[in-house]
């Protein structure tokens, strides 16, 4: 039984073709592999620091010419975790607001904003150290780690997509998603004071990415595209003595964006049921497509 839970999550995380799942498994696996390594140096295996070696190889330092010599951690960074609770509630977020997000958008989308959100966010913290004096004078021996940007470009993705959509939220009952949004922004300015304030910068830079995309989105601009493989077409040649005329399956492009603006607008609520119904059918759809 046991095998076979191990199976049944190996399999949704890397076969099901869900990004959401995988990018949870691949956070796992890394908190997992340095926590190992934390372990067998605390067991007396080895007196090498093997965990805190390869960190210095995934977190994303302050300093540009530190940054330089490691490149690769502009991406790393945003899969690495500091401790479990770190872990938890950045997966939990993730979780949550991704599901809704691909209830609405594709797999290609969730993709791009959760590492377009993680590459702004790491590339404002760089700025932040580097160019404003309070922060340069730490610059050396500052370093980013988590996912939290790219968590906040979902979470403020999905808020400015759905803005009066409600999560029941513990202790608090039912929240729209523009006041979370909005609370989580005022918590990372007003933290920016604070001990982290290189981690609340890059949460800013997450959460400004999120929203823009989704506004160039509704404007009619999909920055994912740039995600997009083109499958290569085999020629072949077919018979066909009565054309016949294909019906769309699902509501075109058109339609769905108007209904998306509806949202944006008056909220998910204000959807007549031929709206919700067609807005279901092409999120199942877009479930299937890259």
């Amino acid at each position: 039984m046991k095998t076979s839970l191990f199976s049944d999550l190996w399999h949704k995380a890397f076969h099901s073709g869900n990004p959401l799942y995988l990018f949870i498994a691949i956070n796992i696996l890394v908190f997992v592999v340095v926590n190992a390594l934390s372990l067998v140096t605390a067991l007396g295996v080895t007196d090498m620091p093997l965990s805190a070696y390869l960190s210095a190889w995934l977190q994303l330092p302050a300093s540009v010419s530190s940054w330089l010599y490691k490149p690769w951690t502009i991406v790393t960074y945003m899969f690495t975790q500091q401790g479990f609770f770190h872990l938890l509630f950045n997966m939990l977020w993730l979780f949550w607001l991704g599901i809704i997000f691909l209830d609405f958008l594709k797999k290609r989308q969730f993709i791009f904003v959760y590492l377009a959100g993680g590459l702004v966010g790491g590339l404002l913290y760089l700025l932040a150290y580097n160019l404003i004096p309070v922060f340069k004078a730490d610059a050396y021996r500052t370093v980013l780690i988590g996912s939290s940007a790219s968590v906040s470009a979902v979470v403020f993705a999905t808020a400015t997509l759905l803005p009066d959509y409600s999560i029941r939220m513990l202790f608090f009952g039912n929240v729209k998603l523009k006041y979370l949004a909005l609370a989580f922004i005022v918590i990372d300015v007003l933290a920016i004071a604070g001990l982290n304030a290189g981690g609340s910068i890059a949460h800013i830079g997450g959460a400004l990415l999120g929203v823009v995309y989704i506004k160039q989105l509704q404007n009619g601009n999909d920055w994912s595209l740039i995600l997009r493989q083109r499958k290569k077409r085999k020629l072949r040649v077919v018979r066909n003595d009565t054309p016949t005329q294909e019906e769309p399956l699902v509501p075109n492009q058109e339609v769905i964006d108007r209904i998306l603006d509806k949202i944006s607008q008056s909220g998910y609520e204000s959807l007549t049921k031929a709206e919700k119904e067609a807005l279901f059918k092409a999120s199942k759809q877009g479930q299937n497509e890259y």
